[in-house]
């Protein structure tokens, strides 16, 4: 991203809200420039349509400008240690085999979630499950592969930071697409994919 919107994207995360002067101002840009800049993040859907602001004395209304709830995914997050200290505590609490059902309780939730009609085919089921993947950043693909199987790449997976201590946190996935897909487990494995990716291999019933 052009280091520019990058700033003015900082400041509006660090303040709440800006002006077109008040970034003109911390950025020693003209207005013009500032206004071509939120245009383009507009465009972007990461900085909201203005709120427009009145002013107490005379003078023309001001805009108020914000970011959009998709902004947050332009920021970093660091959840690992924080699923650390989590799973320490869950594992003190309950058994290997009750930590890995409320994994599949999760997957089960998420896959209830998503809208797909009944009647839907496998192929159907598998674009669905793939678009969802992929809106939620996992850089997720499908292909049908020539003996007739589908294939769901998955090239940035959420868990990629803990996966390695916690596995169970794996199940997640695997239980909702086999919820979605509507296969059994016997019909569904994951398997590595360097340089770190994760591949769902379907087999038609």
């Amino acid at each position: 991203m052009q280091a520019t919107r990058e700033r003015i994207l900082k400041i509006l995360k660090e303040r709440g809200q800006a002006t077109v002067k008040e970034l003109s101002e911390v950025l020693d840009l003209t207005t013009v420039t500032i206004r071509h800049h939120l245009d383009t993040l507009r465009r972007e859907d990461l900085v909201a349509a203005p709120d427009v602001r009145h002013r107490k004395a005379p003078g023309r209304p001001q805009h108020v400008y914000t970011l959009t709830e998709e902004a947050s995914d332009f920021f970093p997050k660091r959840y690992e240690r924080l699923i650390d200290f989590m799973f320490d505590e869950i594992r003190s609490h309950f058994s290997d085999e009750e930590v890995e059902e409320m994994m599949v309780r999760i997957g089960k939730r998420i896959a209830r979630s998503i809208t797909i009609s009944p009647s839907a085919g496998l192929e159907e089921r598998v674009v669905v499950a793939a678009t969802f993947m992929d809106e939620r950043g996992y850089m997720a693909d499908w292909e049908k592969t020539a003996d007739g199987n589908y294939r769901i790449q998955v090239a940035n997976c959420p868990y990629e930071g803990v996966a390695g201590r916690h596995s169970e946190v794996c199940r997640i996935d695997q239980t909702m697409l086999r919820e979605l897909l509507g296969v059994s487990s016997e019909e569904i494995k994951r398997v590595a994919s360097p340089p770190r990716h994760c591949i769902y291999v379907i087999k038609p019933v």
